[in-house]
């Protein structure tokens, strides 16, 4: 390890040499208050930025250990150090001047959900506190300009780092705020399961967002009210006693009138599966973690999956028991949806019927009688819903909007009203009695069966390594070009992730385009089936982090972990041979 005097005198020799020179102060440099590592450096001022890691003592940093002494409380500080640097950061960017991506220092910008990222992460047990960013190395055209990164090693940085990861420098009220909030947070979560919730929903959220592109609390906007008959308390380690609308594990039906709330209810469930910050106005909308937004997907890739369940004796005679399309419809695509939430372990399904393949979902009583069953290969949702729960032991939270059969299958029902949630579910069951469902007959419920080995075209991961040589002939590793939040390229196969509605953050598709060329490259092997492939990456990734799939070479910043149940999303939809 080099000191920071020898970083000093480096750059002065390079000063004004072709950018290639930069190569050279690729390594480790120990500055007086924190280790500086240069992982990697860009190949000239408009290229990606520079990766660039720092770490701190954890003795140094000064937190309390209340602060460390769990995962939870790790992963919540991590996230409000990241964004105390971003503010400071943000102070600095660009002001280091030059062609290109000259000046830029980038870090990680963080939406309200907390997630764990490689932006910031304590390891308690080897006492560190580790920053990852970017900063694009200055230059005048394609002519270092050594002085200018001085200035941000030497002058911007180290005030960026003081100030945002030493205790000391940071506001200790905010600080406790934070764990309180995720010690709470976590506390609703463990006395959700103790009484069969599915999700909760606090008096005084704000659910409506400030517009379709923005995540902020809309001003203005009606506070959440739970109905008496739905409302619990629960006595918080912090913040005291708390109530709020608890919705019960079984089949939930959101029904009201266009524009009066049904949606934003959804959407703020959907996203309960992560932990909100301070402010956010969902901190206490907190939903069963494996939960799953499903719908229809016109045209999605599909693999060895059993949609009998839903859906047998297709005119083409194929297979349903392990169904594979280039190109699914609405309806296959949404049974094959559940099939696989089920095969990730999920216990709750969020469904929204506007979104949802119409002749899936139910078939009206004029139509079951226009139909034969026989001509029918489409047994819809509505018919397996209480399966669901009483034999799987999965939860239905559905909004519905034109088709009252729901109602009859119901445990609950929530009508909004001008963003008010009133329970009728009395109601509902009274009317349910003077309209009865058309009797049915249906194929016994039965567990889908996994034919899920996954398997790959062998040209997609280059030429196998020659062992007799001691060598790799010709061997071409695939490239992952991130395309947003919404999907990543694996080579020349695009994995289209814009229906996956839990994937918030382009950090998390980078991860799973990680997971996945890692999958390809080293587990796909006509053996394994998928639930063993994701587990083993599971396994790692609670082992060693992200690094255990870096082939021994840095990790940097712009990760983010996502939940097992995108990571299945991701694979389901990766178009192997």
């Amino acid at each position: 390890m080099q000191s920071s005097t020898d970083l000093q005198q480096l750059l002065r020799s390079i000063d004004h040499k072709s950018y290639p020179a930069y190569k050279s102060l690729k390594g480790v440099y120990r500055f007086p208050a924190y280790t500086l590592s240069i992982d990697h450096v860009q190949g000239d001022p408009f290229a990606s930025p520079s990766h660039i890691t720092v770490q701190i003592p954890l003795k140094h940093a000064g937190f309390p250990e209340r602060c460390l002494v769990s995962h939870l409380t790790r992963t919540a500080l991590a996230d409000y150090l990241t964004r105390q640097f971003a503010g400071q950061v943000n102070r600095f960017s660009f002001r280091a001047k030059g062609s290109g991506k000259s000046g830029l220092i980038s870090v990680s910008q963080c939406g309200p959900e907390i997630l764990q990222r490689t932006a910031c992460q304590i390891d308690a047990q080897n006492g560190s506190l580790t920053a990852r960013f970017f900063i694009g190395f200055p230059a005048n055209g394609r002519t270092i300009n050594a002085k200018e990164l001085e200035k941000i090693f030497f002058d911007f940085l180290p005030v960026c780092v003081e100030k945002s990861f030493y205790y000391r420098n940071l506001n200790a009220s905010e600080v406790a705020q934070t764990i309180d909030l995720c010690e709470d947070q976590d506390a609703i979560r463990k006395e959700m399961k103790k009484r069969n919730l599915a999700a909760f929903v606090a008096d005084g959220a704000i659910l409506p967002r400030e517009s379709g592109v923005s995540s902020r609390p809309m001003k203005g906007a009606k506070a959440f009210s739970s109905p008496e008959s739905l409302r619990i308390s629960m006595q918080l380690p912090h913040k005291g006693t708390i109530t709020g609308m608890g919705i019960p594990e079984g089949i939930t039906l959101i029904v009201g009138g266009g524009y009066h709330g049904k949606s934003t209810l959804l959407n703020a469930l959907d996203l309960g599966v992560y932990n909100h910050i301070a402010g956010d106005g969902r901190e206490y909308v907190l939903t069963d973690d494996t939960a799953l937004k499903l719908r229809s997907e016109d045209g999605r890739f599909i693999k060895d999956v059993d949609i009998s369940m839903f859906i047998n004796d297709l005119p083409n005679g194929k297979d349903t028991h392990s169904f594979s399309t280039e190109d699914a419809s609405g309806s296959t695509s949404q049974a094959a949806g559940i099939v696989e939430g089920i095969e990730s372990g999920s216990h709750v399904f969020l469904l929204d019927e506007d979104t949802s393949a119409t002749n899936f979902m139910v078939r009206d009583a004029f139509m079951q009688r226009l139909i034969a069953p026989d001509k029918e290969p489409i047994t819809p949702f509505l018919e397996r819903a209480r399966d669901l729960y009483t034999q799987a032991g999965i939860s239905t939270i559905l909004v519905a909007g034109s088709s009252g059969a729901f109602f009859h299958v119901a445990d609950t029902v929530i009508q909004m009203d001008s963003y008010v949630p009133v329970d009728i579910t009395s109601q509902a069951k009274m009317l349910c009695q003077e309209f009865p469902l058309p009797e049915t007959s249906v194929r016994p419920f039965q567990m889908p069966a996994s034919h899920r080995i996954m398997t790959t075209d062998p040209k997609a991961v280059g030429k196998k390594r020659d062992y007799r040589m001691g060598a790799v002939r010709g061997e071409e590793s695939l490239k992952v070009k991130l395309q947003g939040k919404d999907g990543f390229a694996l080579g020349k196969q695009n994995v289209d992730l814009r229906y996956i509605e839990q994937l918030i953050d382009s950090e998390q598709t980078a991860t799973l385009g990680l997971l996945l060329k890692y999958a390809v490259e080293k587990l796909m092997d006509s053996k394994k089936t998928l639930p063993e492939i994701v587990q083993y990456l599971q396994s790692q990734i609670h082992k060693k982090g992200l690094e255990a799939f870096t082939d021994g070479k840095y990790l940097p910043g712009g990760y983010a972990i996502p939940r097992v149940q995108e990571i299945y999303s991701c694979f389901n939809r990766y178009r192997r041979a």
